[in-house]
């Protein structure tokens, strides 16, 4: 938004030898929609008339305050509060503007300014249009009826707008209609129908592989975060600056584009990447106080198979399952451990610590290491001993299901998920673009130069800046090759998996998507005895693993 410096003016009047150092103030908020009486330009040109054609005395116009799309009950607009840092500094003597409403929509704010802020800093406030005032040549009409009823009658016609705002909001999410300013990351707003979403597939290969690395193959957030970093992808709030949309974040101009654990956790706990619209997890305090808080699950609006999913909803459940285990990693490790978030105190129930002592790794009730040694015992058991038996166990369960095909459906599902070196293959492609872009720019940097449309300096500059640019988009190209390699190695170490177990029904070794797949909770009996949880079990079994009555089985070892 321009600011606008204007020259001083005189007009005949009261007051002489004061000059009045003038702030003209304009608001346009959501709720005035394409009223042009009401608009950014027609404020300005009325309060513009009225400094040079009916203001008495002596002004200079210091500047032009605009809150453009801001409702009038937030005194959080920026030009509203740079303004009264004007009036405090005494840089500003006096405030224009075309209206009460404009300035205030709180009866209450309206007496506070008028009656105290503003006389304080003996500053002359005037609007324009009815009811008019101005205190300094008129001081009697603040004393009078119509300015406290004006007021009155701005706040209640705030109050009904807000209702009205929050009833069609309702509606809209009860609706399963998307209301949001901005589609989750993953997702763009339907060209046809802005309250509709579909996927942006650039964004939700990203989406798939952060829940693929970490369900399956062991990633701590962090992890992801760097990884993410390392190939060169942009965080959510880049990326859709990036594209061209206005997104604000809280950071603002702080966001350098990296992803951090936070970024990751908020990806892995959407829900609207299974297809369900989920809206009103906040909402703010009252029309005149506009924090957010956090809803409570239960009132949130939550509409299954509004849009096309990203992931299956089976994967949300065991990467929200992965969540509320404890399996924290120290800061400079990428995975979490094999086991780390499923070990767990089989009287206390609680989740066990690792800890390792020399070259040796054991886990230890967590109740009796932190808390009390009363409550509970010590538990302790050495890691490789908890990976043997896991290991017996799974085999042993393979062994009783009826069908090799349904277990290798939770075995293989990273296959499901995404298309091996394909994703790889996809941001391959649009780096390579991205550097294509960058080389053309920088090439017709010399043409530039030599035309006249840039100065010397603006071209070694630029000529830097494109260079760096092209540097990390290369690095980034070699961290997303690597990837490929490796991703195409696994796949063809898991097409061997396949076929030795479609062949043995056997597994050698344990993974971490192996285990989330197949394991729901290790617990370990004081003496050493430890039973294993299983996500799923035989349907001929049910008097020992639960079968169709949907309990998991169990196997003890």
């Amino acid at each position: 938004m321009a600011r606008i410096r204007e020259s001083t003016g005189r007009a005949a009047g009261k007051a002489p030898g004061k000059v009045w150092r003038v702030a003209a103030y304009i608001r346009l908020s959501r709720e005035d929609g394409n009223d042009e009486s009401l608009s950014v330009t027609n404020q300005k040109k009325i309060i513009r008339e009225y400094l040079e054609t009916r203001f008495e005395g002596e002004f200079t116009l210091v500047d032009w305050y605009v809150d453009d799309g801001l409702t009038g009950t937030d005194y959080d607009r920026p030009d509203f509060q740079r303004m009264l840092c004007d009036v405090e500094a005494k840089k500003v003597n006096c405030v224009v503007c075309k209206n009460l409403s404009r300035m205030f929509r709180n009866y209450s704010d309206q007496g506070y300014f008028l009656e105290k802020i503003f006389p304080m800093n003996n500053t002359r406030f005037i609007t324009v249009s009815e009811p008019k005032v101005d205190s300094f040549l008129h001081p009697e009409t603040l004393q009078g009826l119509e300015v406290p009823i004006n007021g009155l009658m701005n706040d209640r016609f705030a109050a009904k707008t807000s209702m009205d705002v929050r009833d069609t909001f309702a509606t809209k999410r009860r609706k399963g209609e998307f209301i949001g300013a901005f589609a989750p990351y993953g997702y763009k707003k339907a060209s046809e129908n802005k309250n509709a979403l579909v996927i942006d597939q650039e964004a939700a290969e990203v989406v798939r592989t952060i829940y693929q690395w970490f369900v399956y193959e062991g990633m701590s957030k962090n992890g992801i975060a760097r990884r993410l970093n390392d190939l060169g992808v942009l965080n959510p709030a880049a990326y859709k600056k990036s594209k061209g949309s206005h997104f604000f974040c809280p950071q603002g101009e702080k966001n350098d584009g990296l992803w951090s654990a936070s970024s990751v956790a908020a990806i892995l706990k959407n829900q609207m990447y299974t297809g369900t619209m989920v809206q009103g997890r906040q909402k703010v305090i009252s029309y005149k106080v506009h924090k957010r808080q956090a809803v409570p699950k239960e009132d949130w609006y939550m509409v299954p198979n509004t849009h096309e999913p990203v992931i299956e909803a089976g994967l949300f459940e065991k990467a929200e399952e992965l969540r509320r285990r404890d399996t924290r990693t120290a800061p400079d490790k990428r995975n979490v451990y094999l086991l780390s978030g499923f070990v767990r105190c089989a009287d206390c129930k609680k989740a066990m610590t690792r800890q390792k002592t020399k070259d040796m790794v054991y886990y230890y009730c967590r109740t009796y290491r932190e808390k009390s040694k009363q409550v509970c015992t010590k538990h302790s058991i050495k890691e490789e001993v908890i990976v043997k038996a896991a290991l017996k166990a799974v085999q042993a369960q393979i062994s009783l299901i009826d069908s090799g095909d349904r277990i290798w459906e939770e075995l293989n599902r990273p296959d499901k998920i995404n298309s091996g070196t394909g994703r790889f293959d996809a941001m391959l492609n649009l780096k390579g673009r991205e550097l294509k872009r960058v080389t053309a720019i920088s090439d017709g940097l010399y043409g530039d130069w030599k035309n006249g449309d840039i100065s010397r300096e603006e071209y070694v500059r630029l000529k830097a800046k494109y260079a760096e640019q092209a540097k990390q988009i290369r690095s980034a190209m070699e961290h997303i090759w690597g990837e490929r390699q490796a991703a195409e190695r696994d796949g063809s170490g898991r097409e061997a998996r396949v076929t030795e177990f479609l062949r043995e029904r056997n597994v050698r070794e344990l993974d971490r998507g192996l285990v989330a797949a197949l394991i729901k909770n290790i617990y370990i009996h004081e003496g050493g005895e430890i039973t294993i949880e299983f996500n799923f079990a035989d349907r001929g079994r049910g008097d020992m693993l639960g079968g169709d009555r949907g309990k998991p089985g169990t196997d003890y070892v």
